[in-house]
């Protein structure tokens, strides 16, 4: 470790002595414009470990991203929100610095955090360049070291953090019920996102420490992860460093990625569910493709096409005409095994949900019947072209794309292609998709209607086992 990356270490532990760190519809698709060149290093090191480098030295600072490849999806039955419950513990302490995690990056105006999804989960730094070397360490030791410093107080501890998280967001929040219940009626019960990153009170508590220390094991491993750097390093120096703290360990084994057929519901799903809320809203969700797949853009053009800004299609009809709704959107979710595509809606003040409702699948049925306009596909082409620009101007979301690149596609280098599949989708494919995915196969419609949190969910039609409470 340098002196630099010493010093933070050092700062905090004089204050802790006891620390021991050691468009036209039917036009020809035009080629895609020119993007930024973005250098990427990838190579493995012997124990498996993924390295993904890219060098930038327009700003002093480095983003350093690790992504094990463990979501929600690679959870058993019984032992659900493993995942995310690691999403706390890794900042709990290591071997070698048996301390809150975020402390020593305090002084040097750092970020730090981390997230979890059905697919993966990441954890990164972003520091002056000075300090490249703390992350590295943080990182590493955590990596080989958790386990030692994984004690029956920090789980307790944790677990509770977690499952007050769950009444935070999903529980106690209006709506927030909304994506539990569209996840339960979506996908089979042996369906990896059946249930919820967050995992449920009863699979919590019930967790043992040694339960969680076998997930680590299983998973939290060099051969299960890719280390990506983004930012103003110089790339031989880099990989010295990531040598020195990251080639000695064991090197574990890649974990299985899940595997499920695409969904097919059988037949429309009708749930309803109360809650605390003043206006009631109706959730409209499909099965669709997965990231990367043929579909996934266009339903992404599609959603802007149909509810971003005044002049869309559903939200000028249903919103700024009929004041039926007082918000609508729709969003296609992409994930590794499938998409899901959802519209929602939330009534107007004075509205009923059924007539909102109604007017919404009516309105889709409309907004589908014709391609999109050269105007809205041109807009809908340079908003995303906007967003994809935004990612890439700083250093931790462009270390973020590179590792969604790597855990997708096996490489990080996969930028152009990402690119030129929205740039070069035409007014009929995007269409052609709406068509397919939304009005050719059978949805799930969750409203939520003001009442008790506490009753049971109403199922109008579909499957009356298992329903999300």
């Amino acid at each position: 470790m340098t002196a630099l990356a010493a010093l933070a270490l050092a700062s905090w532990a004089a204050a802790a002595p006891d620390a021991a760190p050691t468009a036209a519809k039917n036009a020809t698709p035009s080629a895609a414009p020119a993007l930024p060149q973005l250098p990427i290093t990838q190579y493995k090191l012997k124990n498996g470990l993924t390295v993904l480098l890219s060098e930038d030295h327009l700003v002093p600072s480095i983003a350093t991203e690790l992504v094990y490849l463990v979501g929600s999806g690679h959870e058993a039955p019984g032992k659900t929100g493993f995942a995310h419950l690691f999403e706390h513990l890794m900042f709990q302490g290591s071997a070698h610095f048996d301390h809150d995690y975020f402390t020593p990056f305090e002084p040097i105006g750092a970020e730090v955090n981390g997230n979890t999804t059905p697919d993966r989960t990441v954890y990164y730094e972003v520091v002056p360049s000075q300090y490249a070397e703390l992350s590295l360490w943080m990182e590493s030791d955590r990596m080989r070291s958790l386990l030692p410093a994984l004690t029956q107080q920090k789980l307790d501890n944790q677990r509770e953090v977690v499952k007050n998280e769950r009444r935070q967001r999903y529980e106690i929040t209006p709506y927030g019920l909304s994506f539990l219940h569209l996840d339960t009626a979506l996908y089979p019960a042996d369906h990896p996102y059946h249930h919820s990153t967050i995992g449920s009170h009863e699979d919590l508590t019930a967790a043992t420490l040694d339960d969680v220390k076998k997930f680590f094991e299983l998973y939290y491993v060099p051969a299960n992860a890719g280390l990506v750097v983004v930012g103003d390093f110089e790339v031989e120096q880099m990989k010295g460093w990531i040598d020195n703290y990251f080639s000695d360990m064991p090197a574990g084994a890649r974990a299985p990625t899940p595997t499920a057929k695409r969904p097919q519901l059988a037949q429309d799903v009708h749930w309803v569910a109360e809650d605390t809320i003043q206006l009631p809203s109706v959730y409209l969700a499909w099965i669709t493709p997965a990231l990367f797949e043929a579909g996934d853009a266009e339903l992404d053009l599609l959603s802007n096409v149909l509810t971003q800004g005044k002049s869309s299609r559903l939200f000028n009809s249903l919103v700024y005409t009929k004041k039926l709704a007082k918000e609508v959107y729709a969003y296609q979710m992409s994930e590794r095994l499938n998409g899901a595509y959802v519209i929602q809606a939330t009534a107007a003040p004075g509205v009923k949900l059924e007539v909102l409702a109604t007017a919404l699948q009516q309105e889709l049925r409309a907004a589908l019947a014709t391609p999109p306009s050269d105007s809205e596909l041109a807009r809908a082409k340079n908003d995303y072209k906007k967003a994809f620009y935004h990612r890439l101007e700083s250093y931790e979301s462009r270390a973020d794309l590179i590792g969604t690149y790597f855990l997708h596609t096996g490489h990080g280098d996969y930028m152009k292609d990402d690119f030129s599949r929205y740039q070069t989708a035409n007014a009929i494919d995007v269409q052609n998709a709406g068509k397919k995915y939304l009005l050719e196969q059978h949805s799930v419609r969750l409203d939520f209607v003001p009442g008790s949190k506490s009753t049971p969910v109403k199922v109008i039609s579909g499957p009356t086992s298992e329903v999300a409470q």
